[in-house]
């Protein structure tokens, strides 16, 4: 039996243990770029505060956009018109719409605000399919994103009342003489106290504030408030109540949505969430109480409450507790692997084909057809037909055979270490570093053996199999590897 101690190439640098977990958890996977911006920084705590002051000035910079789809930033009335001239379905610009979230995160250095961004797009979820939302779908995803570090009142307020979200819980068409109860339904049970914090009058009472908030469906798409279908007469949610005598109740409506996103429950809700998404499937009650008084002592404010969870020791404690699920699997798959997605010029980009490899594995992003927003636990991806569809994308990327068009990957002479020649078991530690981030280790270094039947003392030089028509074999080993499947 050979001996699996695993060898150390210590020149290929790796992050402490805590900035590790930080910077995997926040990011979509780590590489040399963000292992070296990490480190600059001083460590992941450090990281992290500097991502947030660069959201707040940089969110808008072309080279964090990746703006290449042009149909994206097409009005709703021009979108629709193009699917009724049969040029081409909102359906596909929602195609669109994932292709960019998806080259966002790969690219993009604003990291942190991007991992933000989708945990709220789940959160106040409006699904990317069908066609009356789609319209305005786009910019709903931007809305988000300009809120995902600020505070939640605001993104609440600003969500509920975009026409993504009218049309797609039907208060676009709700009337004062037939108050739809659809989005007054999700926004309790969903977006803020949660199942067990409202009654069925409730529901009633939120519907007739929400009525006035329309969009011209069929036509234009174009939101409006119309203060003559707004239901007027005495309101009560739990602790709110309200006169309602105003026809115009839109500022009624900043009032009540404002009033859930301070409620406790809502606060534990979003504590629980950021939890679950950050930390583990189940975190202790404690420091989840911890977090949502720090939401509300910090007037709904985000980064205060993943400042207490990023200090926690359940934090420190729950490396490789969490699962990617689809999108981010192939997402951490393009950064680990170092590939350069290019502007698309062709359906077979890798741009526009990326889409199609999160389809494979399970989801494509925003396309979770229920309110509910996509699962952040780990029993929805832990399955083995993700797995294996993981697995297929994973060998074919390995060898960067598809997609091979809009995209450099690196040459098999890129990933050696230097010098050479080294040990196997050297170059499997060197890999292992880059595509996990960490060290190997024995198990590890025995898939890497059997996979490229060699022996781990087995010298390797440049023309060595194992750097030319076997890299793909050790590539694809390192990312079936538990350790690419955990952030």
């Amino acid at each position: 039996m050979p001996d699996y101690t695993p060898a150390r190439w210590t020149s290929t640098p790796v992050l402490a243990r805590r900035s590790r977990l930080v910077a995997s958890r926040f990011s979509y996977g780590t590489n040399p770029a963000l292992v070296a911006e990490v480190q600059a920084a001083g460590g992941g705590l450090r990281w992290f505060e500097q991502q947030v002051s660069a959201a707040a000035t940089r969110s808008q910079d072309p080279d964090v956009l990746f703006d290449w789809w042009p149909d994206l930033n097409k009005d709703a009335a021009t979108l629709w018109q193009r699917q009724v001239d049969d040029v081409r379905g909102v359906w596909e610009v929602m195609w669109d719409y994932g292709r960019r979230l998806m080259t966002r995160r790969v690219h993009s250095d604003l990291q942190v605000l991007e991992v933000m961004t989708e945990l709220f797009e789940g959160h106040l979820h409006v699904t990317a399919d069908g066609d009356a939302q789609a319209t305005h779908r786009a910019p709903y995803g931007e809305l988000i994103r300009s809120h995902a570090l600020g505070r939640f009142d605001d993104m609440l307020a600003a969500a509920i009342t975009h026409p993504a979200m009218l049309l797609y819980l039907d208060q676009a068409t709700s009337t004062k003489s037939h108050p739809n109860e659809n989005l007054a339904r999700e926004l309790l049970e969903l977006h803020t106290v949660g199942v067990g914090a409202y009654t069925e009058d409730d529901v009633k009472n939120a519907a007739r504030i929400l009525t006035g908030w329309r969009v011209r469906m069929w036509t234009t798409f174009a939101p409006y408030y119309d203060t003559d279908q707004h239901w007027t007469g005495a309101v009560s949610v739990g602790d709110f109540t309200d006169a309602n005598t105003d026809p115009d109740g839109r500022a009624l409506t900043d009032r009540f949505l404002r009033h859930l996103a301070h409620r406790p429950e809502t606060a534990l809700r979003i504590a629980r969430r950021l939890a679950v998404k950050f930390i583990g499937d189940d975190v202790g009650e404690g420091l989840v109480r911890r977090m949502a008084q720090t939401y509300l002592d910090n007037d709904t404010a985000i980064v205060p409450v993943l400042r207490v969870l990023l200090r926690s020791r359940a934090f420190r404690l729950s490396q490789d507790a969490k699962l990617r699920d689809p999108a981010e699997d192939v997402v951490a798959t393009y950064r680990v692997l170092q590939a350069r997605v290019q502007q698309p010029t062709s359906d077979d980009d890798a741009a526009n084909a990326m889409i199609w490899q999160a389809q494979k594995v399970g989801l494509v992003p925003m396309a979770w057809p229920r309110p509910d927003g996509q699962p952040i636990h780990n029993s929805a991806w832990a399955t083995a037909s993700r797995a294996m569809a993981s697995m297929e994308i994973h060998w074919v990327m390995a060898g960067g055979w598809w997609p091979s068009e809009g995209v450099e990957f690196l040459q098999p002479s890129d990933w050696a270490p230097t010098p050479l020649p080294v040990t196997f078991a050297q170059l499997v530690d060197h890999l292992a570093r880059l595509l996990h981030g960490r060290p190997s280790n024995r198990n590890v270094l025995r898939a890497a053996c059997e996979a490229c039947s060699v022996d781990p003392d087995t010298t390797v030089t440049a023309s060595s199999a194992v750097l030319t028509w076997k890299l793909n074999r050790l590539l694809a080993v390192l990312l079936d590897h538990p350790r690419h499947y955990s952030r």
